[in-house]
């Protein structure tokens, strides 16, 4: 099976993030993303450009264009979203975004009426059922096929990076799950989701996915849900790691810090350099580490096994990228990663929301719309 890989300008960027409707009295989700989309629908008919439908009809998605840089990408959603209050806000329905709801329950949430969530579902099943996670995707653009899948193992040692600055998911059904990313190992569940194979050439993966397809798997390679995986069809390495984040200021922050790294990654191979890479052990238990201690997390910084405290890292690194991000126009966005160091990751501060509210997690749910209204940690 032959996979083209489609033109697209290096270091494009594109975002993609999933936001959840809920009810602005009780802040439990409300099933109304159809009339969200009906209501946005273009007058020639079709999809919305920006405003796309979900597995869930308590979720929508906005979506950016191609742009050159973060900022213009921000743009995009921040139009995209204020669309959607036009719709939303007469009928009560609140915006917010995190790895999960803090206590909305999975069994009482209705799968969208469309052929592909439906065989989706019907293939997982329990696990299928209880994907009521939301997340944050970052397409970059890769000028060069040669080029993807070395810069996707190179991404992978810096998964713990994105995903302990992200992580957003520390409640599940109403409880404190202990993780500071739940979605991260929830979403792993389904059987082509999680975290991807490290192929050193572009024939490994046809291969793959020749064989899935012919062992009845997939239908087609978008249903390959890795946290990092080539996209064809847009010419892109789209990173999908990151927990929902609340507010723009935090997708905008990710975003940088993602293109960022691709752009570099991309210049360390035109100047004949090797790029990291990190024994798949080693990254699985960053995922895990990064999952369940967040910001406090020790990670593994490479192959030889030296560990570091991932802000100490984070900061390194942001220093690193800052000529990096000079030259994609995006010094604002990446150096806003910073206010996320400061003020805390989004599953540290709904903690602390809870703990001030003795528990009550509809508070918490508060504190993640006035984020969303503000654009910016609260």
């Amino acid at each position: 099976m032959q996979i083209p890989f489609a033109h697209s300008g290096r270091s494009s960027v594109g975002i993609e993030w999933e936001i959840a409707l809920v009810d602005k009295d009780s802040g439990d989700l409300r099933q109304v993303a159809q009339t969200v989309l009906d209501a946005v629908r273009p007058p020639g008919g079709g999809e919305h450009p920006n405003i796309r439908q979900e597995l869930l009809v308590n979720t929508i998605e906005v979506v950016s264009g191609v742009c050159q840089n973060v900022g213009q990408a921000g743009a995009d959603l921040q139009r995209a979203i204020d669309e959607v209050r036009t719709v939303t806000d007469p009928l009560r329905v609140e915006l917010m975004s995190a790895g999960t709801h803090p206590f909305a329950r999975w069994a009482q949430q209705k799968v969208t009426d469309k052929q592909r969530y439906a065989t989706l579902i019907d293939r997982t099943q329990w696990w299928g059922r209880q994907m009521l996670i939301y997340g944050v995707h970052v397409h970059v653009g890769i000028e060069d096929r040669d080029k993807v899948l070395p810069i996707q193992r190179a991404m992978l040692t810096y998964f713990a990076h994105l995903q302990s600055l992200s992580a957003s998911s520390p409640f599940w059904g109403g409880k404190d799950t202990g993780y500071a990313s739940n979605r991260a190992l929830m979403f792993q569940q389904l059987p082509t989701a999680g975290l991807p194979f490290q192929f050193e050439r572009w024939e490994e993966l046809e291969g793959y996915i020749a064989d899935m397809v012919h062992t009845g798997v997939i239908d087609q390679f978008d249903e390959v849900r890795w946290d990092v995986r080539p996209s064809p069809r847009f010419g892109t390495l789209e990173t999908r790691v990151c927990d929902g984040a609340t507010n723009l200021t935090e997708v905008t922050a990710l975003a940088a810090l993602t293109h960022c790294l691709v752009e570099h990654f991309s210049t360390m191979l035109d100047e004949g350099r090797e790029l990291p890479t990190m024994p798949t052990w080693f990254v699985q238990e960053n995922k895990w580490r990064s999952a369940r201690y967040g910001m406090d997390a020790i990670i593994i910084l490479d192959k030889a096994g030296n560990e570091e405290l991932v802000t100490d890292a984070v900061e390194r690194l942001l220093t690193e990228l800052e000529p990096v991000a000079a030259r994609l126009g995006c010094l604002r966005e990446l150096d806003a990663v910073r206010i996320i160091l400061k003020r805390g990751a989004s599953y540290q501060r709904q903690r602390a929301v809870a703990r001030r509210n003795a528990g009550e997690l509809d508070a918490v749910v508060a504190a993640l719309v006035a984020e969303m209204r503000a654009g910016r940690p609260l």
